[in-house]
Formats: C-alpha cells, sequence, structure tokens
C-alpha cells in the first residue's frame, strides 16, 4: 500500500512539473526553457532562442535578436528544425529544447566550439572597442552561427585560426585599425576538412554580414566572417 502511494504521488509531481514548464521539465546546465514558444511570444527566454537560432536565417538574413517572436524567428526556427529532422512547425517545445541542449555546454556555448578558440589575444576580453562582456557575447553568437554552418556541411570540423583581439593583438597581427575583430564578432577560418571557398560559399546561409575570402586582399589563406551592420561579401575566387 506504502509503495502504492509513494508510486502514484511521484507521478503526480512529474505531472505538476510537465504542466507548470509548458515547454519542458528537464533542466539544462546553461539555460532552460519553462515554456512553449511560439509566434507572438516576448521576453529574455526568447533571446536566448533566437541566439541559438542565429545561424538558420536563411540566405542573406541576419536575425534580429530582439526577445521578440516574429516571422523571421519562426522561419529561422523551422530550418533549425528541418535540419535535425524535427517537426517543423515553427513552435519551439520539447523536442527543439532537447536538441538545443544536446548541442550546447554549461557555458552556453555549442559543443563543437569555445571561448578559448575564439580568443588567443587574452583570459579576459578587454582591450577591444567594446567592452569585455560584449566581444565575448558576440563571440558566443559567432559559434552559434558557424555550429549552424558546420552542421549544414556534414557536421564537418571548422579550424577557426583568429577571433577576438585587444587593440595591441590587432596590432601585432597587422589588422586593420577598425578591424571587426576589436568587437569579437569575427572569425577568420582556415582550410582543413573544408576548403577556404566552400566556407565562404556556406556563410551566405548563417547570418554572417561580412564574408572576406579568397580574391580579396590578403585574405588567400583564410576565409573572414563577421557581424557588421552591412552586407560586404567579396571572395572573388569562390564566385562571391
Amino acid at each position: 500500500m506504502l509503495r502504492l502511494i509513494s508510486y502514484l504521488a511521484s507521478v503526480a509531481l512529474v505531472a505538476v512539473v510537465l504542466v507548470a514548464g509548458g515547454g519542458t521539465a528537464q533542466a539544462d546546465g546553461c539555460y532552460t526553457w519553462n515554456r512553449t514558444l511560439s509566434s507572438g511570444a516576448s521576453g529574455e527566454d526568447v533571446r536566448q532562442l533566437q541566439i541559438r537560432l542565429s545561424g538558420y536565417p536563411g540566405s542573406g538574413a541576419v536575425l534580429a535578436l530582439d526577445g521578440s517572436f516574429g516571422p523571421a524567428t519562426k522561419s529561422a526556427l523551422i530550418r533549425f528544425q528541418q535540419a535535425y529532422g524535427l517537426a517543423a512547425d515553427g513552435v519551439a517545445g520539447n523536442a527543439t529544447y532537447s536538441r538545443i541542449y544536446a548541442l550546447q555546454d554549461d557555458d552556453c556555448t555549442p559543443v563543437n566550439f569555445s571561448y578559448a578558440e575564439l580568443n588567443n589575444c587574452n583570459s579576459d576580453w578587454s582591450g577591444g572597442r567594446v567592452s569585455a562582456a560584449t566581444a565575448r557575447f558576440n563571440a558566443l553568437v559567432s559559434m552559434w552561427k558557424l555550429q549552424a554552418m558546420r552542421h549544414a556541411l556534414g557536421d564537418q570540423p571548422i579550424r577557426v585560426t583568429s577571433g577576438f583581439r585587444s587593440v595591441a593583438c590587432n596590432n601585432a597581427a597587422g589588422g586593420a585599425s577598425d578591424s571587426r575583430h576589436l568587437y569579437g564578432d569575427a572569425v577568420d577560418l582556415g582550410a582543413g576538412a573544408l576548403t577556404l571557398c566552400r566556407m565562404a560559399q556556406q556563410a551566405r546561409n548563417h547570418g554572417f554580414n561580412g564574408i572576406l575570402g579568397p580574391g580579396y586582399p590578403d585574405h588567400n589563406d583564410h576565409t573572414h566572417v563577421d557581424h557588421r551592420a552591412s552586407r560586404f561579401w567579396s571572395a572573388p575566387s569562390c564566385g562571391i
């Protein structure tokens, strides 16, 4: 009898958690969504979702991280769901969150990229054109865009050769005085499993306003992607 009562109590507890949570009952070391999100929703949980979807805006587009679930967010979510074989309904619920949880580490970086990988300049992200916190956040968004790009390219490794730079690090590297590396939102990619041109071409689909590659001055040995305010793509040897 006691065992039956205990079992029924545990079932009731699970039911309460599921109802209260709405979207998911699973806790995550980085961020846990506690409700289903769909068109018209707003809030920090929407913004957190948008960060993870930032690599799925569609060709030539950039997804705003504004915490407002509008048509662009729905379209990005559908692309994400399609990419991972989920029901593509444009609604973020258990299946979507579970996939995101599997894709991220406890520090919120995607599993295939790290803060250390995007900063070989210093340990605290200081000394650039923006605050350390902003530079670090910009790098996080870059990583989620690269994660989407990596998946679209058959989950082939993407080799990062440069990310955030302080003014001193940028000067030492011979970078331009207004380099996007100073803002933490630029990443240089080296050839490896994927060619420079293949990465430059694919980057057009993953929210990068800046794409520079082979054929552009001083970019024959790497592909550069960034988040500049307006689009500038130039990799003539790659047809861009």
